[in-house]
């Protein structure tokens, strides 16, 4: 639910577009043939990096070659995503991370030179993160919630022995965020509310537990320096914004490293401490700093034409820097760059060369008063050719959380939308992250209130531009965003012409009596900030869930949901498209049996948002289309 992070970009000139001629229109096909990566991690000689890359239609492992950038599939999954989780330090193997069918249950996998793998933490229902490596590299540090569901311990496995071994048993519901390289102190948090938790130093070898937060403050802890003498974290206390800080485990003092006009979202040191780099959300979109670490002394990234640095790690040598690098017009790209030479090497191309990035379209941060005159902030990304004689329909979209962020970067499913003509304003109603700790808060117990009247404001702006044709608005959003589109087109069923939820919430009752056990430490978090359904809070609970008010939905909607989806169960959507339909509004209806909270697999995202485009041109732009029959299940 509620996380602070996520990100945007500065204003651009041209708001209104220019008339040109029509951009290439390209298939959801195309759009997919597209390739995301992740990950980056270099072997132990630096000649090869370990990603993610769903290049084979879900996510496998992949080793690219650093000489000449060719890549090497080192898994061959049909049925279920891998993502590369590192290296084993001191020989071939390959650590990496699966589910069953995006149902969260995350298990540890050992992969071996020859194919074989090994399921690590093979508990039924134990959900299980890789948490590093010890400093001598003879440890995997994780956390598991085997012995309790509701609670993640922390243990440890020898390499090459990988048996577990139990470090700290969490009780108290606390959230391990960071180990020290000999993994004697730890840092803990516990949250309070969405926007506060408390941080503590953990010493384990006497049990000394010192805590570093104040009250009414967020705190994430950001790692130990080498000799552990100090702990890193960010904070808000002092400002609006989160801030570098580190904690002298002598003294016991905490001093300000970095400080900003916006968030430092986190920050690392590199292996022997020589290098730090410092994330920050600069107005939706990542601004990495690089410094000499003794110093502070400035060190220059490379130049890299039309890229946003959205990432960077180190190898162990400190000489090379993998750098993740994407804009709103291609996916991420992953460079190599070498610290001594200054050399910079390409090594992804993930846009189909079929697409020709000149017919997509930049996102612009544009900002619009709301109706208390409070300042929302939203990416926006306009059709090429749309102009006052060629006007456009339009969606407004709205990011997952509560919490979230839409940010600058590329999602083919926008691209798609507004290659094929469509406008899209993605807001950042209150209480998004990234625009300080006030904004953050604005909707805490007043969802689908003041936050819903920042989304229609969003559409009152588009209503003024004159090339967006008034009387074709939607509203679309994914998870949170997609209780909020069911709001909207509930509560104020006047306002949008169609409304399109993926995996929305639409009964907060049952969400938040059956979050996940291993959601247990942010439970009394997310009651503090949606409330307590157990509670007289209940009664403005249910007076907010879209099911209850359904008969109140005129226009039509589409739906999409995952089976498997853990956080908002497939019965919510069963349960409003019934509700809908009884009002004898259209209704379209996709339930993927292979999905979680969030589509993985290329074949169903394009099944779906093929889909969307044609509900949309169907009911958004009156088109005569041929739509699949309605309550279309696969």
């Amino acid at each position: 639910m509620k996380k602070i992070n996520f990100l945007f970009l500065l204003f651009a000139a041209g708001l209104f577009a220019q008339d040109q001629e029509k951009p290439k229109e390209y298939s959801i096909e195309q759009f997919y043939e597209n390739t995301r990566i992740g990950g980056g991690s270099f072997s132990a000689d630096e000649s090869k990096l370990l990603i993610s890359s769903d290049k084979s239609g879900i996510f496998n492992l992949f080793e690219i070659n650093i000489a000449d950038g060719t890549q090497t599939a080192v898994t061959n999954s049909k049925e279920e995503s891998f993502f590369a989780v590192d290296y084993v330090p001191n020989s071939e193997n390959i650590l990496y991370s699966a589910d069953k069918g995006g149902n969260e249950i995350d298990h540890i996998y050992l992969l071996k030179p020859d194919g074989t793998s090994k399921d690590l933490t093979p508990g039924e229902n134990e959900k299980a993160n890789f948490a590093g490596w010890s400093g001598d590299k003879q440890y995997m540090y994780y956390l598991s919630n085997k012995r309790n569901p509701q609670f993640f311990d922390l243990y440890r496995m020898k390499t090459g022995v990988w048996e577990p071994e139990l470090l700290y048993e969490n009780t108290e519901g606390y959230s391990v965020s960071g180990i020290s390289a000999s993994g004697k102190h730890l840092a803990l948090a516990k949250p309070i509310t969405t926007s506060e938790n408390k941080l503590f130093l953990l010493n384990r070898e006497n049990g000394e537990m010192t805590e570093i937060s104040k009250p009414g403050f967020n705190y994430s802890p950001t790692g130990f320096n080498k000799d552990e003498t100090e702990l890193y974290y960010t904070t808000n206390h002092g400002g609006e914004f989160s801030r570098l800080m580190s904690f002298n485990l002598e003294s016991k003092e905490s001093k300000v490293i970095y400080e900003t006009n916006w968030d430092v979202m986190y920050s690392n040191l590199s292996e022997n401490d020589t290098y730090r780099v410092i994330a920050i959300n600069e107005d939706g979109a990542n601004k990495l700093i690089l410094w000499e670490n003794a110093t502070k002394t400035p060190m220059e990234l490379p130049e890299i034409k039309d890229g946003n640095i959205v990432s960077a790690s180190f190898s162990e040598s400190e000489d090379l820097l993998r750098l993740t690098v994407g804009t709103s017009k291609t996916p991420n790209n992953i460079y190599v760059y070498n610290i001594k030479t200054k050399e910079l090497k390409k090594l992804t191309s993930t846009l189909n060369p079929e697409i020709d990035p000149n017919d997509l379209v930049s996102a612009e941060v544009v900002r619009y008063k709301s109706f208390d005159g409070l300042e929302i902030p939203a990416i926006y990304y306009n059709p090429l050719n749309a102009t006052a004689d060629n006007k456009k329909p339009a969606l407004v979209w709205v990011h997952g959380g509560p919490g979230g962020q839409s940010r600058v970067g590329y999602s083919a499913l926008i691209q798609y939308l507004v290659n094929h003509g469509y406008a899209v304003l993605a807001v950042n109603n209150r209480g998004s992250s990234g625009y300080g700790a006030s904004f953050y808060k604005m909707d805490d117990k007043n969802h689908g209130e003041k936050d819903l009247q920042d989304v229609i404001y969003g559409k009152k702006w588009l209503e003024s531009q004159d090339y967006i044709n008034k009387d074709q608005i939607g509203i679309i959003g994914g998870s949170y965003g997609g209780y909020m589109t069911m709001a909207a087109m509930t509560f104020e069923p006047d306002e949008f012409e169609v409304g399109v939820n993926i995996f929305g919430v639409t009964n907060w009752l049952r969400t938040l009596r059956s979050i996940p056990p291993y959601w247990e430490s942010f439970k009394n978090a997310l009651y503090e900030e949606l409330g307590d359904p157990t509670t007289k809070d209940s009664i403005r609970l249910r007076k907010i869930s879209p099911l209850f008010h359904a008969e109140n939905v005129k226009n039509p909607i589409m739906v999409l949901q995952g089976a498997n989806d853990p956080r908002v169960l497939q019965v919510e959507s069963d349960e409003i498209v019934e509700a809908v339909k009884a009002n004898d509004v259209p209704v379209e209806y996709m339930v993927f049996p292979d999905e979680g909270h969030g589509f993985i697999k290329k074949e169903n995202e394009i099944k779906g948002y093929r889909q969307i485009l044609s509900f949309l041109d169907k009911y958004l732009r009156d088109e005569d289309v041929s739509m699949p029959e309605k309550a279309l299940k696969d």
